[in-house]
């Protein structure tokens, strides 16, 4: 593979994006979120907030929020995480969420319990204009990322995300991360 076609590949763990209404319930009125670390796409960090998600008897611990704030409350799982509490999710692209379905969360102040916004996020790649342009491709796109090595494989269907506060990299949930063997070293191919 060329260098000029090679993207990193990241593996996203399950994920909370809060909406204001949101962290005033889970964790107080006015509260803000504490920043951990900055993630590799700069508009976003982790935040040292954790959450429990609940549905009827089933329930995630240790959920991780993910900032800044954001105008609907986001919540992403692995099919994998919707089995084990019993969820049923659709595949969707990041912020639509029509007819998805709602789910409990508790933090140390409270529950919100929200109608809708649990989705299983559909893989995608990040890129500026400039990456983009040089990779030949544009926004909606959906391409083809090979990735090398003993668990090879092709991930199909791959959407594309441009806005010039990306950095260039693929986005995998965690079932996908594990399925291909990918470590923070990974690198995949585009194909077009």
């Amino acid at each position: 593979m060329t260098d000029n076609n090679k993207i990193l590949m990241q593996v996203s763990h399950r994920h909370v994006h809060l909406a204001r209404k949101e962290i005033d319930i889970l964790f107080g009125a006015g509260y803000q979120l504490k920043k951990a670390k900055d993630l590799y796409q700069l508009s976003d960090f982790a935040a040292e907030e954790t959450v429990i998600l609940k549905n009827q008897n089933y329930q995630l611990n240790k959920v991780r929020v993910i900032g800044p704030e954001r105008n609907q409350t986001q919540i992403e799982l692995s099919r994998t995480d919707a089995n084990e509490i019993k969820i049923n999710l659709p595949l969707r692209e990041s912020g639509d969420l029509t007819n998805t379905p709602g789910i409990t969360l508790v933090g140390p102040q409270g529950e919100a319990v929200i109608t809708h916004g649990v989705i299983i996020a559909q893989r995608h790649l990040h890129a500026n204009e400039k990456e983009a342009a040089d990779l030949g491709i544009k926004n909606g796109d959906l391409v083809s990322i090979r990735i090398p090595g003993e668990r090879g494989l092709i991930f199909n269907e791959v959407l594309v995300r441009i806005n010039n506060k990306f950095k260039l990299a693929v986005h995998l949930d965690r079932d996908e991360g594990n399925a291909a063997g990918i470590d923070k070293e990974t690198k995949g191919e585009l194909i077009k």
